[in-house]
């Protein structure tokens, strides 16, 4: 099978791979869409996994099953999380399901940007079958829309707030579809125009890095870097919320006037990742429609051209490459 694997973010290459073998458990999945995810062309973070096959973002049709498994038939169209938590460990029971040992360890063998991966039998944990009318291509969306479910909900954003959005790529823009779904009043910034006016045509206020929005409930800081942590803090109300949806690179330092965070009560969180829970209620917004690829100007790549795609998301070309097989 071939696989495109990344050796540095300007090193891509489509390779032969073996077809991964399975065991008792076990699913071997055909892919059909898998999506490049923003934090892959972040290069401190990728660059540690190095090298390694890309795609955390799958969905397909079962192609085989392991002995003992029951839940999943051959033919069966998935959606495949990455990593999946053993559900019975202290931090799976109070719901910090990232936090779990088995989450951590767990993975897809290669990767999703591969032609079929093995799933591990842990990994089987947050397998979700299609719903009829969900394509492959708008199901590569359930991990990344599943990690902005999360953060809206450790926002604890509410119907009638305001929420700021910095940065207007493809995870900004998904917080801005689901919050107005739930009637929360919806602004953003980007210092790429041509985001402004994409994410207008979405419904949100989006104005210039210039000109920001204060006063506001919740602020989403996609980008990770200490000047929009600030600009984050700036916007947000008295008695807000801050929520830093990227990490910082390592190293880099960050301060803060922690005196006017106290005094104005403004709380800062922290969304790493998504859960279970997460996932299957992100596999239901985009059943609803409220989140597609359409909807999202999301562009199709072949497998061949993986690397020119890697290249355009990196240089904010484009906002969503979905690698359809």
């Amino acid at each position: 099978m071939r696989a495109a694997v990344l050796y540095d973010v300007d090193d891509i290459r489509i390779e032969e791979r073996p077809v991964p073998a399975i065991g008792a458990g076990e699913l071997l999945v055909r892919t059909g869409a898998s999506g490049i995810c923003t934090g892959d062309v972040m290069a401190w973070y990728v660059r540690r996994k190095a090298p390694l096959v890309l795609g955390h973002e799958p969905a397909g049709v079962v192609e085989a099953v392991g002995a003992g498994v029951t839940a999943f038939s051959p033919g069966d169209r998935v959606f495949v999380h990455h990593h999946a938590p053993c559900f019975a460990c202290a931090m799976c029971e109070r719901g910090d399901y990232v936090q779990c040992a088995t989450w951590r360890s767990s993975k897809l063998e290669p990767g999703g940007l591969a032609e079929y991966f093995r799933v591990p039998g842990e990994n089987l944990g947050d397998t979700l079958r299609l719903p009829d009318g969900v394509s492959a291509v708008d199901a590569s969306l359930v991990e990344p829309l599943a990690c902005v479910v999360k953060s809206l909900r450790r926002s604890r954003v509410r119907e009638g707030q305001t929420m700021y959005v910095i940065g207007l790529g493809v995870m900004g823009l998904m917080h801005a579809l689901v919050a107005a779904s739930r009637g929360v009043r919806v602004a953003g910034t980007d210092f790429l125009p041509q985001r402004r006016e994409f994410a207008r045509t979405l419904g949100v206020d989006a104005v210039k890095p210039e000109e920001p929005i204060t006063g506001a409930d919740v602020v989403i800081c996609g980008p990770g870097s200490p000047e929009a942590l600030r600009s984050a803090f700036a916007a947000v109300a008295p008695g807000g919320t801050v929520v830093m949806f990227t990490p910082l690179e390592p190293g880099v330092p960050f301060s803060f006037d922690a005196n006017d965070l106290y005094f104005r009560d403004v709380t800062l969180v922290t969304s790493y990742s998504c859960g279970p829970n997460d996932t299957r209620e992100s596999l239901d917004l985009i059943a609803r429609g409220v989140v597609t690829a359409d909807r999202l100007g999301a562009t199709r790549f072949t497998l061949d051209e993986v690397p020119a795609a890697y290249t355009a998301l990196r240089e904010s070309r484009i906002l969503k490459p979905i690698v359809i097989f």
